[in-house]
C-alpha cells in the first residue's frame, strides 16, 4: 500500500484499537512496514502481521522493535524441512528456522518483550502428526506461542495442498485427536502456550461446527472492522478472497475515492450487513467456518 493511501486511511479512524497488517501477500516486503507500525503505534493502536520469516533479519528485526510492533506471528505450516517443501513448494525451512532463531536471540539478549512472536501451523490432514514435533521446534526456537489455524481453500480451482480433501474442519479422527492432546501436553510441559484459532483454550472446538443452521449470521465484522486491500479496496474481511473467487462480489468500496464514513453507512455495506443476518447470506459467506481461519 502506498503510503499516502495508508496515511489517509489511519487518520480517518482517531480511535484505531487494533491494526492487522496483513492479507495477501508477504508484509514484510512492504518498504514502508516499519514507519506504517510507528504511526499506527503513535496512534495508541495494537499492531500485528503474519509473515512467512523468509526475510527476516536483524536489520529489520531491529526496525519493527524499535517502531513497536505488538506481535509478530510466523507461518511456519511444517515440522521438517520435507513437509514445508510439499506444503509450500520452497525450500525455505530452514532459512525461516535460522531467521526466527535469530531474531528472538535478540530478543532475549537486549530484553525486548515485544513483539511477541508465535508460530502458526495451517491443519492439514497431511501434517496433523507432525503437530507435537512442530511444538518442539517452535521451543527450539525460542518462540512461546503455537497456533493451530484451520485450512482456507476453494471447492474449485484449488492451489497446491488447499484442497478440500486436506481439510480436518469438522473430520476429525480419532487418531489425530491424538496429536492434538499430544501437543497439548508438550507445549504445557515446555513452557509453552498451545491453542488454535477460535479456541484459545480447546483447541479441537475450533475443527468442530457448532450446532447453528446460519452459522454465517454469528460473524461481527461488517459491523466492526474494516479490512483494506493494497490498492484500497474496502471487503468485508480477509477471509473473502478465499472463499470466493473475484473481488467484485464483496469489494464494498474504495478508498481511493471514497471518505470511510461513505463506505462503512454506503449501500453496499448495508446490504452486505442485511444479506449477512439473512437466510440468503453473500456467497464468500455462506461456508464461513468450512473454509475459515484466522
Amino acid at each position: 500500500m502506498a503510503w499516502d493511501l495508508f496515511v489517509k486511511i489511519v487518520d480517518q479512524v482517531p480511535d484505531l484499537t487494533r491494526a492487522v497488517l496483513h492479507g495477501v501477500g508477504e508484509p514484510m516486503l512492504v518498504k514502508n512496514l516499519p514507519r506504517m507500525v510507528r504511526y499506527l503505534k503513535d496512534r495508541g493502536a495494537y499492531v500485528l502481521f503474519n509473515t512467512n520469516g523468509t526475510v527476516l533479519n536483524e536489520r529489520n528485526g531491529r526496525a519493527l522493535i524499535a517502531a513497536g510492533l505488538d506481535e509478530l506471528r510466523v507461518s511456519l505450516d511444517a515440522a521438517n524441512a520435507k513437509s514445508y517443501l510439499k506444503v509450500r513448494g520452497k525450500n525455505y525451512f530452514e532459512r525461516i528456522l535460522r531467521n526466527v532463531k535469530a531474531f528472538r536471540a535478540l530478543q532475549e539478549r537486549e530484553g525486548h518483550a515485544t513483539p511477541k512472536v508465535s508460530a502458526w501451523l495451517t491443519g492439514l490432514r497431511e501434517t496433523i502428526g507432525e503437530l507435537p514435533a512442530f511444538v518442539r521446534v517452535a521451543a527450539e526456537v525460542g518462540v512461546k506461542e503455537v497456533y493451530l489455524q484451520r485450512l482456507v481453500f476453494f471447492e474449485e480451482g484449488a492451489v497446491g495442498m488447499a484442497r478440500p480433501d486436506q481439510a480436518l474442519f469438522e473430520q476429525l479422527a480419532r487418531e489425530e485427536t491424538v496429536h492434538l492432546r499430544e501437543a497439548e501436553a508438550l507445549a504445557k510441559s515446555l513452557g509453552l502456550s498451545f491453542s488454535a484459532s477460535g479456541a484459545a483454550s480447546e483447541p479441537g472446538e475450533s475443527l468442530v461446527r457448532k450446532p447453528d443452521g446460519n452459522p454465517w449470521s454469528l460473524c461481527r465484522r461488517p459491523w466492526t472492522v474494516m479490512y483494506f486491500t493494497a490498492n484500497g479496496r474496502a471487503l468485508p474481511c480477509c477471509i473473502a478472497p478465499f472463499s470466493q473467487h473475484g473481488y467484485e462480489n464483496y469489494t464494498l468500496g474504495d478508498a481511493t475515492q471514497e471518505d470511510l464514513r461513505e463506505i462503512w453507512n454506503g449501500p453496499r455495506y448495508q446490504a452486505f450487513r442485511d444479506a449477512l443476518v439473512s437466510d440468503q447470506p453473500p456467497q464468500a459467506c455462506a461456508n464461513c467456518g468450512l473454509r475459515w481461519s484466522l
